[in-house]
């Protein structure tokens, strides 16, 4: 019997600081704030550079974007703040800009001694070059720079708050933009979208126009951004057939994310496009499978779900076929992808071995990512343990089953209160453990329900027909 060859490992993605997080409280720590520059004397000399009205002429060419500038990505039951991320989207979700330059490109002028320059030095070398250059390039990394600063202040600052840093930075992208400068159009147009530059609100009515705009000069990303506000009308009316024309642009230069959605379009047939188009959809579902990245995780388990069961005459049913592509979404930090592996591995499905050690590993990916029947899946390996990988543990069960319950899982929630009934794994509350039944039962678990009208019955509670319709009101805590 087949089977999928075990991992190495599964990716987690680390959470990044957020732009937005506690900004006006938190200390300013900026190591090179208390020299004489002073802000005063960064703002003179910023509102002083003279921006070149050409950016790709000559010899001195506009480098694109590296991808390290690029967030990582959250899914919808992440536990990172919404405030420092853009709307969800199943499948195709973005994310709030982030960038970490670094010194780094100073190193064509100044060599290797860049790595050892302070923060201080960093910045006046990077202020005095955009001073004296008409590169719209430096000018452009110079904006990433200030923005890159605002996550590494230090308590030395004085007057180069996160705000001023930020509006100069803004100032900057924006000239360029007004030059056409492709990737500044993209990230000060991002930086509307994710409220970094409109007073932490998603401001898609100044940053549409300028995705548009990036990407007829051929910025991929922006292409994208533009066809998700056609298809959901952010910052302009819904179109259907400009969000599939701006889709195919940005999929024909192999944008994963972009691929992915002309795919579920054409197995779908919306999004103007009239009839269904199998063959089509399944040519870009599989190139989107191949340009998968950690952004855009999701196509290879897309395709799985396809090869897990077939679909018609255009995709056969391969079990393992599922699982190997399972598994490559899951290394790219797909955490449904993760969550299915760990099922597999535990029960031996989609023909793999039963594998309590690669079953626990995979449920730890996505559970640590916010998935709750993840975390309940590890409070149940802990409930009965797997020796000697995993001890028996009912303390580490009752948190694992309190995580999903506070993501409002029904199931979590029943499992928390039976484990505070009984006192397993945490201190015995009668009281609590009704409290966390009612919050199951007016989700609709029928166990919570058969106990919460078991408990109204024996404390001398009418009950009708229904578990929960005696004369007291459901949220009122009842003795057990």
């Amino acid at each position: 019997m087949e089977h999928v060859e075990r991992p190495r490992s599964c990716y987690v993605p680390r959470k990044p600081i957020p732009w937005n997080a506690q900004l006006e409280d938190a200390p300013h720590r900026n190591s090179f704030a208390s020299s004489s520059c002073s802000w005063s004397v960064v703002s003179d000399s910023l509102d002083s550079v003279a921006l070149g009205d050409s950016f790709s002429s000559g010899s001195e060419r506009v480098r694109h974007s590296p991808k390290d500038y690029r967030a990582f990505s959250f899914s919808r039951l992440s536990t990172a703040s919404p405030g420092f991320r853009l709307s969800w989207l199943k499948g195709y979700s973005q994310s709030s800009p982030a960038v970490n330059p670094g010194n780094a490109h100073l190193r064509p002028s100044d060599g290797d001694k860049a790595s050892l320059f302070r923060q201080k030095q960093t910045f006046e070398m990077y202020l005095a070059n955009v001073k004296k250059t008409e590169n719209a390039t430096v000018q452009y990394e110079f904006a990433l720079f200030l923005l890159d600063s605002i996550q590494k202040q230090s308590t030395e600052a004085t007057e180069m708050t996160p705000d001023n840093l930020r509006k100069a930075a803004k100032s900057i992208l924006r000239r360029l933009s007004d030059r056409s400068h492709p990737h500044a159009q993209y990230y000060l147009g991002d930086g509307y979208a994710s409220g970094l530059f409109s007073k932490r609100a998603e401001d898609y009515d100044s940053a549409f126009p300028l995705f548009v705009a990036a990407s007829k000069h051929g910025h991929v990303e922006a292409c994208y951004r533009a066809a998700l506000c056609y298809e959901f009308g952010w910052g302009t009316r819904v179109e259907a057939t400009r969000a599939a024309q701006f889709y195919r642009q940005a999929a024909s230069k192999n944008h994963p994310g972009a691929m992915l959605r002309m795919a579920q379009a054409c197995l779908a047939g919306d999004m103007g496009l009239g009839r269904k188009r199998y063959r089509e959809g399944i040519k870009w579902m599989k190139r989107a499978s191949e340009s998968s990245d950690m952004q855009y995780n999701s196509a290879p388990y897309e395709l799985g779900l396809l090869h897990e069961s077939g679909y018609g005459n255009d995709v056969f049913p391969d079990a393992s076929y599922a699982a190997q592509l399972f598994t490559r979404s899951a290394e790219l930090g797909h955490a449904e992808a993760s969550y299915r592996l760990g099922d597999a591995y535990e029960h031996g499905k989609l023909h793999c071995p039963r594998d309590p050690q690669l079953s626990i590993h995979y449920y730890t990916c996505a559970a640590e990512q916010g998935h709750p029947l993840s975390m309940m899946a590890l409070c149940a390996w802990y409930l009965v343990g797997a020796e000697p990988i995993l001890e028996q543990d009912a303390n580490e069960a009752y948190e694992w089953a309190k995580q999903a319950a506070d993501l409002e899982l029904p199931k979590a929630q029943y499992a928390v209160g039976f484990f505070t009934e009984m006192g397993l794994g945490c201190e015995r509350d009668p009281f609590e453990a009704n409290a966390w039944y009612v919050r199951a039962a007016d989700q609709g678990d029928i166990r919570a329900k058969q106990r919460v009208s078991t408990i109204r019955a024996a404390d001398g509670f009418d009950v009708d027909e229904g578990p929960l319709k005696g004369k007291k009101r459901a949220g009122t805590c009842v003795k057990l």
